[in-house]
């Protein structure tokens, strides 16, 4: 009897995980088909916008200013750049996309589906990262024409990297949750995550700062996010890189659980 409970229970569990990653894989193709239909807007712009970035202020102004922290200061930004590439397209490819399928009224079809809420949310967050690192790749390989590319610990630079997307891909869900147009969907991005990325270390080192200001820009969870992965490529960064990492993991977590609550209790969603 007992044999055969535990088989039944083994066969459950088989096919609820098969179903699964049936509705995980289904709900990330889609994303990723999606922002791949239209690579020349998802796609070449963030190349392009780098591009300028590596050529005024890492040709121009970078000799100018010598070095930074004992590198060259273009070698000093790349890191900071891909950074804030991967962070801007992360949460406004889940923003987007989430909000899209909400105003079109089909999001309610997946929410009574017997699809998991966290598969959903996997899902979709799945298809942000995947444009966040594609963006990573193409913005590295850009500055390889201006630079040579540094790599220092490529276990860091994949962890934080991945981190980092997921983070900032769930806030792109949450945000989408409670914007009521497509106008909401760009408040966080301008008023939010630009002046945090631009402040967060991205053209500076925090040393440079009065230690004042070092103090407060440490409040700044992008600065753990870029010095961290500074860290993947140079082995410098203005904090610890443990407490960066941990940071990483502690948000996330956080919001997971926010987005997680959001989509089970139809707050944002349901009228």
């Amino acid at each position: 009897m007992k044999t055969e409970t535990t088989v039944m229970n083994t066969e459950q569990n088989t096919s609820w995980l098969k179903q699964n990653y049936v509705a995980l894989t289904t709900i990330w193709i889609k994303e990723c088909t999606r922002f791949l239909r239209i690579w020349v807007q998802t796609l070449v712009p963030p190349a392009i916008t780098m591009s300028l970035y590596f050529v005024i202020f890492g040709s121009l102004i970078g000799n100018r200013i010598g070095e930074m922290g004992g590198f060259t200061y273009m070698e000093f930004i790349v890191p900071g750049l891909i950074m804030m590439s991967v962070i801007t397209n992360s949460y406004a490819n889940v923003s987007s996309s989430f909000f899209s399928a909400k105003f079109q009224r089909n999001i309610e079809e997946l929410l009574v589906s017997p699809v998991p809420t966290s598969v959903i949310i996997l899902g979709y967050v799945g298809g942000g990262v995947a444009r966040a690192i594609l963006i990573g790749i193409i913005v590295t390989m850009v500055s390889l024409f201006f630079v040579d590319v540094q790599i220092h610990n490529i276990g860091i630079i994949a962890l934080t990297l991945l981190l980092t997307s997921t983070l900032f891909a769930t806030a792109g869900l949450i945000n989408a949750v409670f914007a009521k147009t497509f106008d909401d969907i760009s408040v966080v991005p301008t008023f939010v995550l630009t002046p945090l990325t631009y402040l967060g270390g991205v053209f500076y080192s925090l040393s440079l700062l009065p230690e004042f200001w070092q103090w407060v820009s440490k409040a700044n969870p992008v600065v753990y996010m870029v010095n961290g992965f500074r860290y993947g490529f140079l082995g410098v960064s203005d904090v610890n890189v443990t407490l960066s990492l941990g940071l990483l993991v502690g948000f996330n977590t956080l919001l997971f659980s926010v987005a997680y609550y959001l989509l089970k209790t139809g707050k944002g969603i349901r009228s």
